[in-house]
């Protein structure tokens, strides 16, 4: 479609090209190449008059159809709805016949937004557009598409072999934002952005030093992850925000036909009646959900959140899970926490899910909605008051795989974020389950350590099984990104905690050489709680000193009583 749009400007392109191959034809000496055939010098000739000849051509048939996608989106544009006879036939010239080749154009078309983003606004902007027009069509044409999830478990994703150019030296993980740094090597931006900050200024690949920190995006790169993952059915979802549609520069056509194809879908999910049908639908509004905030703000007016509800509820786990992941969708757009904390259905609805879902897939997206949901401090309060919710991401990080381990752990760091949180989030066994988790997720786990401890439950963590000691281990053997929470959390815990906590500590291995490496190479705060740190052992050290010699003095004495006597 994008190409059809285009082909005037294309045609023109070649007209110029062929104007350009005759002019050197032109001025090439053919009676200079004696051993050429009379062959070639006859095609020399018979190329160079042809090239003059030709004019620029648009095929009238490919100008039509241009006409008739225009006149489909300026409809759309002056919000009239088009005529389903109309737009069935536009479809057909355009070859997209079904749910699936109108996917494969949405992603095309997807691609050509993620080449010309940055670089031509207006093309962009009339991409988009092209984008809201053949989705709309797909549902109303087509209906909803059927889920596919080859890959639904952690299990048959996890035996995906990738291939090793795409994955990031660091992490060993596919890269999901590849950047170049000044060696020319290629990280994934997560990764080398923890590296940098950990004070480091080499490169980890090379070891080079790096003569200047800027992270240059590899959009070659990415646009061949993205291709090998599209091929091989596997889910591509970039960290950079807004990565395919910067909706900055969404227009009128684009817009509308997002609101259009809300509320279609919005009117079918309340007449469906079938489990089935209404999977279909509720997958749709999941994948318009995920692009942008307008397409959010759009199915939140259409309606979409109260007709979710019922759906959490339910026995098909696929369609729980995409009724609850559609809903963490929406609560990404600020306007749309207000409609869920409101509605008392909506949320308890979500603490179901986190409490007894079908799968643990449901249960994770759950805990990223309350994790959504808690990013304004006005909703932590009514969150964190709810014992279940707590329960709930406490029993979720206990037993749930690692990436649902996180979501949980994110989730519960928000709600600490309030200081009159803390006494709930203790009573309801967040400290145990910390360190209890800190060995699979230490940078998440080591954090809510570090803020109990700082916002009044420094005790509560000297006094759980292990804590010091965990913190400690990890100071010294952690992850670069989790030893600088784990410091904060050791001087909050050593400032309060007494001197049992601090005997605790010292008995640890290498503690005082690991405060020393912190000091040295980790972040500007890792330093600083470092030499805080390191105060305070030392303090203790000399006052232990102190106490021993006066035991010694007053023991001495006593003995020459003794004797004296």
């Amino acid at each position: 479609m994008w190409l059809l749009i285009q082909n005037e400007s294309v045609s023109n392109s070649f007209h110029e090209l062929t104007v350009e191959l005759s002019t050197l034809l032109d001025i090439f000496p053919v009676t200079e190449f004696p051993n050429l055939s009379e062959d070639v010098k006859e095609l020399v000739i018979l190329i160079r008059k042809q090239c003059w000849e030709k004019k620029c051509f648009v095929d009238p048939t490919d100008k039509n159809l241009r006409y008739d996608v225009i006149k489909l989106l300026d409809q759309i544009k002056k919000e009239i709805i088009p005529d389903y006879s109309e737009l069935l036939r536009v479809f057909g010239r355009l070859g997209l016949i079904g749910s699936g080749s109108c996917k494969e154009e949405i992603e095309s078309l997807e691609d050509e937004v993620s080449n010309h983003n940055q670089v031509c606004e207006k093309s962009t902007v009339e991409i988009i557009a092209l984008i809201g027009l053949v989705r709309y069509g797909k549902c109303v044409l087509f209906g909803a598409s059927t889920p596919r999830y080859e890959l639904a478990s952690s299990s048959s994703f996890s035996e995906v072999v990738f291939p090793e150019d795409f994955k990031c030296p660091i992490s060993l993980d596919l890269m999901k934002d590849p950047v170049v740094v000044a060696t020319g090597q290629t990280y994934d931006r997560n990764s080398i952005s923890h590296w940098i900050d950990s004070g480091h200024e080499t490169c980890p690949k090379t070891g080079q030093n790096l003569v200047h920190m800027n992270l240059i995006p590899n959009k070659a790169m990415k646009n061949l992850i993205a291709l090998w993952c599209r091929e091989n059915k596997i889910p591509f979802e970039s960290t950079e925000p807004n990565d395919k549609i910067n909706m900055t520069t969404i227009n009128k056509a684009a817009m509308e036909a997002t609101r259009m194809t809300a509320v279609f879908l919005v009117d079918k999910l309340a007449a469906s009646q079938l489990p089935e049908t209404a999977n279909r639908i509720i997958f749709e509004l999941r994948v318009l959900s995920k692009t942008s905030s307008d397409n959010r703000a759009c199915i939140a007016e259409a309606g979409a959140i109260p007709k979710l509800v019922q759906y959490l509820a339910s026995e098909n786990a696929q369609l729980q899970v995409n009724a609850v992941t559609t809903i963490l969708n929406l609560s990404i757009f600020e306007g749309n926490k207000r409609k869920i904390m409101e509605s008392a259905e909506t949320l308890e609805g979500v603490i179901e899910v986190l409490r007894s879902g079908k799968t643990w897939e449901a249960k994770e997206n759950a805990a990223a909605t309350i994790f959504s949901l808690s990013a304004l401090h006005e909703y932590r309060k009514k969150l964190w008051r709810k014992s279940r919710v707590v329960k709930g991401l406490v029993e979720l990080a206990k037993s749930g795989p690692v990436s649902a381990k996180k979501d949980a752990l994110v989730a519960i760091l928000n709600l600490a974020g309030d200081r009159d949180a803390v006494g709930r989030l203790i009573e309801g066994g967040v400290v145990e389950m910390a360190v209890e988790v800190a060995e699979a997720v230490p940078e998440e786990a080591v954090a809510i350590l570090a803020t109990v401890a700082k916002r009044g439950g420094a005790l509560a963590v000297a006094g759980a099984k292990g804590a010091v000691r965990k913190l400690a281990e990890v100071l010294r053997d952690g992850p670069e990104t989790a030893k600088e929470s784990a410091a904060a959390g050791l001087v909050s815990v050593c400032r309060r905690g007494g001197t049992e906590v601090l005997a605790q500590l010292v008995a640890t291995p290498g503690i005082e050489r690991t405060i020393w490496e912190v000091m040295g190479m980790g972040t500007m705060r890792a330093r600083r709680k470092g030499a805080s740190l390191l105060r305070i052992l030392r303090r203790w050290s000399v006052a232990v000193e102190d106490q021993t010699a006066v035991a010694y003095s007053t023991n001495h004495v006593s003995t020459l009583s003794i004797v004296q006597t």
